[in-house]
């Protein structure tokens, strides 16, 4: 499977098929943006004029869009991937979307002869520009075999965790862990600095200890700098903890932190922090606490 039809080009999505065109893969892009093209090109990968032009020869498809909408329409639109892709081809979706849609997308492939996995990740910018990623993988054993060597280019922690939609469900959990440990890190920041301390400092005992996570060594110098440039924006995590509690409600579950969490994401939302990183919930807390960025 040595040509990939790339389609989404963004800030996690540049990187990674920058990997694989660097790997030896052929690699056709598409994105409606000119500077994910760019870096494509850049990496030795082609731009692609359209979805039809990047997957009509692919043997492998991926998409790394921002939401079920996008996704959906770009694969299951009137000029769709399952329009113009060929029988056997292999549709690993990467983007983050409701386990409900990675089914039905399924259920469409297989109607056309076209292998599906769902693959969403977890690493943010960071983990697609160093290509160690988690991997998630929704689907058949057999489908997951064959996509191995090209998620080998992408991440570092790679399971096939079920059947089609299992990978969103993954996504899930892993999203409503991720929003709770940086809301708690923000608030553990405000205590520190609140009283009279260096929160830095404070932050380095805590990352050290049992309360130290990846995500608190990711984001150590986005919470002291107040540096919130997005690696993963707000309002994408706000769409990622409407999926968590979908979830829920689907299994018959009570998350009652995850909603805490949910509500806090979107309230950051609705105070205009959506394009701030996700570390940005810093900046809510530091204003319920009448301080922080004007």
């Amino acid at each position: 499977m040595s040509t990939i039809g790339f389609i989404g080009l963004g800030i996690m999505g540049a990187p990674m098929a920058g990997h694989l065109a660097a790997a030896g893969y052929q690699v056709a892009g598409y994105d409606v943006a000119p500077a994910g093209l760019d870096r494509l090109v850049a990496s030795g990968g082609t731009k692609a004029a359209s979805i039809a032009d990047a997957v009509r020869e692919a043997d492998v498809v991926i998409t790394m869009l921002p939401n079920h909408p996008q996704v959906e329409a770009v694969v299951l639109g009137e000029d769709g991937v399952l329009q113009h892709a060929k029988p056997g081809a292999l549709l690993i979706d990467m983007s983050t979307i409701r386990p409900e849609s990675s089914q039905a997308i399924a259920r469409a492939g297989a109607e056309r002869g076209i292998r599906v996995l769902d693959a969403p990740v977890s690493g943010g910018e960071a983990g697609a520009a160093e290509a160690v990623l988690s991997i998630m993988v929704g689907g058949e054993e057999a489908d997951f075999v064959a996509a191995q060597p090209i998620f080998g280019n992408l991440g570092k922690t790679i399971v096939h965790v079920g059947p089609y939609g299992a990978g969103q469900v993954v996504k899930a959990a892993n999203q409503l862990l991720v929003a709770g440990i940086i809301a708690l890190n923000a608030e553990a920041l405000v205590l520190l600095e609140a009283s009279g301390l260096d929160g830095r400092k404070g932050m380095e005992v805590l990352a050290g200890g049992l309360a130290g996570s990846t995500v608190l060594n990711r984001k150590i110098d986005n919470f002291a700098n107040r540096d919130f440039t997005p690696g993963f924006r707000i309002d994408l995590h706000d769409k990622d903890m409407s999926i968590a509690e979908s979830a829920a409600r689907s299994a018959g579950v009570g998350l009652p932190v995850t909603g805490q969490v949910a509500q806090l994401v979107a309230a950051a939302k609705s105070s205009g922090l959506g394009g701030y990183d996700h570390s940005g919930l810093l900046a809510l807390i530091e204003g319920v606490n009448g301080k922080g960025q004007s």
